[in-house]
């Protein structure tokens, strides 16, 4: 597993399909700030209220300057139905290989109901992405909890 990242490390660079199969990358965010958040599968309870609740501060985040992606490693057809089901607003990409997740420790060995397993760790970092559409990591979180992680990160960035 590599090792995690913190605070004014490089970002991983990526490029994964969309749940349209369009091609979204790091580099699509040249100039900005994206949070990028990684979650363990699409229509599950804790992943619903995460989506959810990113799409209820979405337009206050865009107006703070800050966009939002989301990865899981769920095939695009299944990030399609996600959206569409739940009205989620925000890109969910697919990295079905888990090469991103794997280039952001964001999965790994984790704790599930006492046991330890391999899985998805429920992760969120804020990027800073320069003109050349290079990322710098502003913010690290790993081990996020789905409910009330997005208003803690909207008080994290001032919007």
């Amino acid at each position: 597993m590599t090792s995690r990242l913190s605070a004014n490390d490089s970002a991983p660079a990526f490029s994964l399909p969309d749940a349209d199969g369009q091609t979204v990358s790091l580099s699509d965010f040249a100039g900005g700030r994206v949070v990028v958040y990684f979650y363990p599968a699409a229509l599950t309870p804790g992943c619903t209220t995460q989506a959810i609740d990113f799409t209820g501060a979405y337009d206050e985040l865009k107006s703070g300057g800050v966009e939002v992606v989301g990865i899981s490693p769920d095939p695009v057809e299944k990030l399609a139905k996600f959206r569409d089901k739940e009205g989620i607003a925000i890109p969910l990409l697919s990295d079905e290989d888990k090469s991103v997740l794997n280039a952001y420790a964001a999965f790994g060995e984790r704790v599930l109901y006492g046991k330890k397993v391999e899985g998805v760790i429920r992760s969120t970092f804020v990027i800073d992405v320069d003109a050349s559409g290079n990322g710098t990591i502003a913010e690290a979180q790993y081990n996020v909890k789905a409910t009330g992680h997005v208003d803690r990160l909207r008080r994290t960035l001032g919007v």
